[in-house]
């Protein structure tokens, strides 16, 4: 019985709940990214590019024959520039997120901090020393 309860401590922990959220948030924003660059982002630069679409981009090593049974062989390397464009882009999301609340914290950090209210023994301090100058 208590493996099960070390190891429910272990799951409830913050930090790996905190982990899990950060997990299907991240697969989100990834879809979000992959969308993005798919059909916002690649589109107008195939369009620079004369009608070229990155992800049908490939080097083939062995033609497709099908009367023989070969399959192509190729190495798809326009995959790979819609990847490396989608990393690009959540690192530079990532980076955003970051320098933001960076700058919020030199911002906390930068406030002035309220004066402390005086301790006991101040106050009555104080009042001994307004005490003894009314005298």
């Amino acid at each position: 019985m208590g493996f099960f309860k070390e190891f429910k401590e272990f799951a409830m922990r913050g930090s790996v709940v905190d982990l899990a959220v950060g997990v299907v948030i991240g697969g989100a924003f990834g879809k979000i990214v992959t969308s993005l660059v798919n059909d916002i982002i690649m589109p107008p630069i195939g369009y620079l590019t004369g009608g070229v679409d990155f992800s049908n981009l490939k080097y083939v090593i062995t033609p497709a024959d099908e009367a023989a049974g070969i399959t192509e062989v190729a190495i798809n390397y326009g995959t790979f520039v819609n990847v490396v464009i989608q990393f690009i882009i959540v690192a530079f999301c990532i980076f955003l997120v970051i320098k933001g609340l960076n700058s919020l914290k030199k911002k906390e950090e930068a406030a002035p901090a309220a004066p402390a209210a005086p301790s006991k023994e101040e106050v009555l301090l104080t009042e001994i020393r307004d005490i003894l100058r009314n005298k």
